[in-house]
C-alpha cells in the first residue's frame, strides 16, 4: 500500500520511463482508453492510458466515475495537451466499485446548494478539494506563526459554566431528563443534581480561560471549536465554528493590532505560496460567478489580486468616531442607500458600513479602534473619556469584520464596576477576577473566526461551504 506515489508528486516529477503505482478515484473514462484519475492531493488529474484491446471487457465495465482503482504502470511523457506526463497502465485493480446509475457526482457542473445536500461526497469535486486543501494550509500556518513566536498552544474547555460574551446564546449541556427535571422550591431546575453539579453550556469563546494562561505563560493562543445558538440562517453564520484566540500579557492595543495584522498577512502569503493552483482555480470559479452579477456589484479585483492587495497594503487604522464621521457624510448614507442609516455616534456598525469603508472609501483593509463601551463586552479596557473602550476590529473586503479584539481591563475596580453595570454576576467569575487581584498587568487579545478567514482566502460566498460539515438551524446532517 505504501508504495503508491501521490498524483501531485507524479505531475511535478521530472522523471519519466519509470514504473509507478498510483491510486485514486476515477473522474472520467473516455473512449474505453483514457482514465482521468484523482487522489485529492491536487485538483489536477493524471491521465491513465488503458490498453483496452488487451484488457478484460468485464474490468473495463467497472471503470466508472467514482470507482476507486489501483494502477501499476509506466510514467511516460504525454503527447496530449495540458499535461507533461501520463501513466501507461500495465495492471488495473478495482478497489471499490461505483454504480454509475446511483453515484450522484456525474461529470457535470453541480450547484453549491446541491453539493451541500451531499456534503459527505462534495470533497470529491474540484471546488471543495481546493477549499479544504487551502483550509489545511491556513490551519497549519496559524500554528506555525504562533509557534515561531514562542506562544503556548492552550486547550481551553469546550464545556463551560461561563458565557464569555454575556450574549446568552449558548447551547446547554445536561444529562438531566429535561421532560421531567428535578426542581428546587421555587420551581427552577435543580442543576445541583446535573452531571457537573451546575448549569453548563458549550463554549462561545475560549478567551476568559485564555487570559488565565496568559497571566502566567505570557503569550498563549487557542484554536478550537466554539458554538453559538443564534437562530441565524445567513451566509455568514454557523452554529459550530472554529476560533483562533491569542492572549498576550504586557501587550497594549497597538501591540495587539500589530500582531493581528502580521498573522493575517502571514497566513494569506502561505496560502498563495503553497496553494497557487487551488487559488487560481478558485479565482477562475469566482470570475465565472461574477459574470452573472450586474456590473456595479462585481468585484474590481480577482481573488488572487485581492489576496495580494492585503499583503501589499498596510491596514488603515482609525477610530470608530472618525469612521462614523466618514459614513455620515458618505454618498450612500446621504442618498439613503444604506439599509441601516448612520445617524450619529453610538451607531452599531453593520456589515454594509464596514464594507463601504474597506471597499469604497479606503480601498484597503481597515482597523477600527475605540468603540463606544455600550456596544462592546465587559472585559474591554475603558478609555479616560468614560465613553469608549480600547477595542479593535479588523475589516476585510467582501467579508466585513474578520477579527475582533481589545486591550483587556486589568484594573479590578473598573472591571467590577462594568460587570455591575451590565448585570454580569461577579460571584460566577471569581476565578477571572482573581487574575486582577494577584499580579494584574496590561494585556490584550483578539479572536479570528477561522471560517471567515477561509471564506476570504477561497473567495466563496457562503460560510457553509468552507467547513466540512456545516451546523446551522435545523441541520446537523452527517
Amino acid at each position: 500500500m505504501s508504495q503508491r506515489t501521490k498524483i501531485k508528486a507524479l505531475l511535478e516529477s521530472e522523471q519519466t520511463n519509470i514504473e509507478v503505482i498510483v491510486k485514486g478515484w476515477i473522474r472520467t473514462f473516455r473512449n474505453n482508453q483514457f482514465i482521468a484519475l484523482n487522489d485529492g492531493s491536487t485538483n489536477n488529474n493524471i491521465q491513465i492510458v488503458v490498453d483496452f484491446e488487451n484488457t478484460d471487457p468485464a474490468l473495463l465495465k467497472r471503470l466508472t466515475t467514482g470507482a476507486a482503482i489501483s494502477v501499476v504502470g509506466q510514467l511516460v511523457a504525454s503527447l496530449g495537451k495540458g499535461q507533461k506526463v501520463e501513466v501507461k497502465a500495465k495492471e488495473i485493480e478495482v478497489l471499490g466499485d461505483s454504480d454509475p446509475e446511483k453515484y450522484p457526482l456525474q461529470p457535470k457542473k453541480h450547484s453549491l446548494e446541491f453539493l451541500r445536500e451531499i456534503a459527505h461526497l462534495r470533497f470529491r469535486t474540484n471546488t471543495f478539494g481546493a477549499i479544504f486543501r487551502v483550509r489545511n494550509t491556513l490551519s497549519y500556518a496559524i500554528h506555525r506563526f504562533f509557534n515561531d513566536r514562542g506562544f503556548v498552544y492552550l486547550h481551553t474547555p469546550i464545556i463551560t459554566a461561563s458565557d464569555a460574551e454575556g450574549a446568552g446564546e449558548a447551547f446547554k449541556v445536561t444529562n438531566l431528563d429535561m421532560a421531567n427535571p428535578p426542581r428546587v422550591e421555587n420551581g427552577d431546575v435543580d442543576y445541583k443534581q446535573d452531571f457537573f453539579g451546575r448549569a453548563t453550556n458549550l463554549t462561545v469563546s475560549g478567551q476568559l480561560e485564555g487570559e488565565l494562561g496568559a497571566m502566567a505563560l505570557s503569550d498563549i493562543y487557542t484554536f478550537g471549536p466554539t458554538f453559538r445558538a443564534e437562530n441565524s440562517n445567513t451566509t455568514r453564520h454557523l452554529a459550530e465554528f472554529w476560533m483562533i484566540e491569542p492572549e498576550m500579557a504586557f501587550y497594549d492595543l497597538v501591540d495587539n493590532m500589530d500582531l493581528a495584522e502580521a498573522l493575517l498577512k502571514y497566513v494569506i502569503s502561505e496560502a498563495l505560496k503553497h496553494n497557487a493552483d487551488d487559488i487560481e482555480f478558485l479565482s477562475q470559479r469566482l470570475a465565472e460567478e461574477e459574470k452573472q452579477k450586474p456590473q456595479n456589484e462585481r468585484s474590481e479585483m480577482s481573488l488572487t489580486e485581492k489576496l495580494q492587495f492585503c499583503l501589499d497594503n498596510d491596514f488603515e487604522r482609525l477610530t470608530y468616531t472618525e469612521a462614523v464621521d466618514i459614513l455620515k457624510e458618505s454618498a450612500p448614507n446621504k442618498k439613503k442607500k444604506f439599509q441601516y442609516p448612520v445617524e450619529g455616534w453610538g451607531t452599531d456598525l453593520q456589515s454594509e458600513h464596514e464594507r463601504y469603508l474597506v471597499e469604497k472609501h479606503f480601498k484597503k483593509p481597515v482597523i477600527l479602534t475605540d468603540y463606544p463601551k455600550d456596544i462592546k463586552a465587559f472585559y474591554m479596557r475603558q478609555n479616560d473619556d468614560g465613553k469608549t473602550v480600547r477595542a479593535m476590529d479588523i475589516l476585510f473586503p467582501g467579508i466585513g469584520e474578520i477579527v475582533g479584539g481589545s486591550q483587556r481591563e486589568e484594573r479590578l475596580e473598573k472591571l467590577e464596576q462594568r460587570m455591575d453595570e451590565m448585570g454580569i454576576p461577579k460571584e460566577e467569575l471569581w476565578w477571572y477576577l482573581d487574575t486582577r487581584r494577584f499580579g494584574a498587568c496590561p494585556h490584550a487579545g483578539f479572536g479570528l473566526g477561522f471560517e471567515r478567514l477561509v471564506l476570504f482566502v477561497t473567495g466563496m460566498g457562503n460560510i457553509r461551504d468552507v467547513i466540512p460539515f456545516p451546523r446551522f438551524p435545523k441541520n446537523a446532517e452527517f
